[in-house]
């Protein structure tokens, strides 16, 4: 399941990227307009910008950038810089495998197997999809009939 950093963090991110103008945009604004608690996104934005998603400028006319172009940010690299691997148990992970304490024979073990599929999946959508594509997608049409 995304966690609420992660699904802050992409958040913050697409505003990043809306910006038509290149200028740093503060933190309060982007908490306000995203209505994301601010003590929250400071820590968020300090991580993605210690991972290099984002840059930082302090002082007046401060605020955040996105390090590259919109269409060079993977929603792959936003999450696993503030959730950690994609893998929904440590066995099938392939950046931070842990063995599980009750596994008794891992190439046989058909959990893990199938979590690896589910990883597989998710890296594949996630990792081939950017800001950019995220900003032109057509909106959900969740009406009822």
């Amino acid at each position: 399941m995304l966690s609420n950093k992660a699904k802050y963090g992409l958040k913050a991110m697409l505003y990043l990227a809306a910006r038509r103008d290149a200028r740093p945009v503060g933190i309060l604004e982007i908490a306000e307009d995203q209505n994301i608690p601010k003590k929250f996104l400071d820590a968020i934005l300090l991580e993605l910008r210690r991972n290099g998603v984002v840059y930082s400028r302090k002082g007046r006319g401060g605020g955040y950038v996105l390090s590259r172009p919109a269409a060079e940010i993977s929603v792959g690299r936003i999450i696993r810089a503030l959730d950690g691997p994609l893998a929904p148990i440590g066995c099938a992970s392939k950046t931070a495998y842990r063995p599980c304490a009750d596994c008794t024979d891992i190439k046989a073990c058909q959990v893990r197997r199938t979590m690896q599929r589910v990883r597989d999946a998710m890296a594949d959508i996630l990792d081939n999809t950017n800001l950019a594509e995220m900003l032109v997608m057509p909106e959900a049409k969740n009406r009822v009939a």
